[in-house]
């Protein structure tokens, strides 16, 4: 379900990634395209907001229904320097990579794989024909550990915590004394939100930069007089908020991103997380010769390929 990226996202130079440091509130539309036949939004990477800490990457895919068993599926591809967040409202996958990893997912659980140096993945559709509701993030990492190696885990119950009027899980780091066990290679946290009427005030960290996806419903940021937020719109928060208030008219399920601005800038291409063109040129070459990098993924799935990158 991940990637790719491409220059209809952002153009493929070096992101500046330090965010506003204040309180802002920027709207930004996603990008309707599709992942294999699945179509999704894209909320990030966008030419006006690349990165939210160290979140680079951001599909909402589906609501879909009713699809053939295996319609869904996407086919081995490769990955570096990130960690994959895979996120379930409704349906199931199974998750297959290089590493022997077979392991599926269902709503509330979460599947973390980490490329580092190189990995590759496929993921299938769980055969039930039952559609699919989810959303795929990428975390970049950073040069302490992206050419480390590659790891992947699953976690099948996650922390919640209880606000007034929300129900907090928190897929990685910590939001409302709720602690992920997922791995976490920079400050950053991500957390679902499932609103009730007339909302919540939420506490955040005055170091992190913040941004909120709708996944269903609409919510309104800084309360009831507040900017709505609907599906396929992403709302960048800034950072210097030690709380914000959500107001919803109608129970809504939201995610929250954040993090500590990413201090290193990205190259970004197809699905590749890279410093620099060479990096990735040399990342698309060994993947095309099959080279041992990315090992093999045992699927049924066609492998995905890829031509030459536009400054080739």
């Amino acid at each position: 379900m991940s990637g790719p990226v491409s220059t209809e996202d952002a153009v493929p130079l070096p992101a500046v990634a330090p965010g506003v440091a204040r309180p802002v509130l920027e709207l930004t539309s996603a990008r309707a395209t599709r992942v294999g036949s699945l179509p999704v939004r894209r909320l990030l990477p966008r030419r006006a907001r690349r990165t939210v800490g160290s979140w680079c990457f951001a599909d909402h895919a589906g609501p879909v229904g009713g699809t053939r068993p295996g319609e869904l599926g996407i086919g081995p591809h490769p990955h570096m320097g990130l960690q994959t967040v895979t996120w379930l409202v409704h349906g199931e996958l199974v998750h297959l990579d290089s590493l022997g990893s077979e392991q599926p997912i269902r709503p509330g659980q979460l599947n973390l794989m980490t490329a580092g140096r190189g990995v590759a993945h496929a993921e299938e559709d769980g055969g039930r024909g039952a559609g699919l509701h989810a959303v795929q993030l990428w975390v970049a990492q950073p040069e302490t550990t992206r050419n480390g190696p590659a790891a992947f885990e699953h976690h099948a119950t996650l922390p919640q915590a209880e606000l007034d009027r929300a129900t907090v899980t928190v897929l990685v780091g910590e939001l409302a004394g709720a602690v992920s066990p997922a791995r976490r290679d920079t400050g950053h946290m991500g957390a679902e939100l499932l609103l009730r009427p007339p909302g919540v005030v939420l506490p955040l960290r005055h170091d992190y930069e913040y941004a909120l996806m709708s996944i269903e419903g609409t919510v309104l940021v800084g309360g009831s007089a507040g900017a709505a937020v609907e599906p396929g719109t992403l709302a960048y928060l800034g950072e210097g908020r030690d709380e914000c208030g959500l107001a919803v008219a109608q129970p809504a399920r939201v995610l929250l991103l954040g993090g500590v601005p990413f201090p290193e800038p990205l190259f970004m291409w197809w699905n590749f997380v890279a410093r620099n063109r060479h990096e990735v040129s040399e990342a698309r070459r060994q993947w095309a010769e099959g080279a041992d990098r990315f090992g093999t993924v045992r699927s049924a799935l066609e492998r995905i390929e890829v031509g030459r990158p536009p400054w080739e």
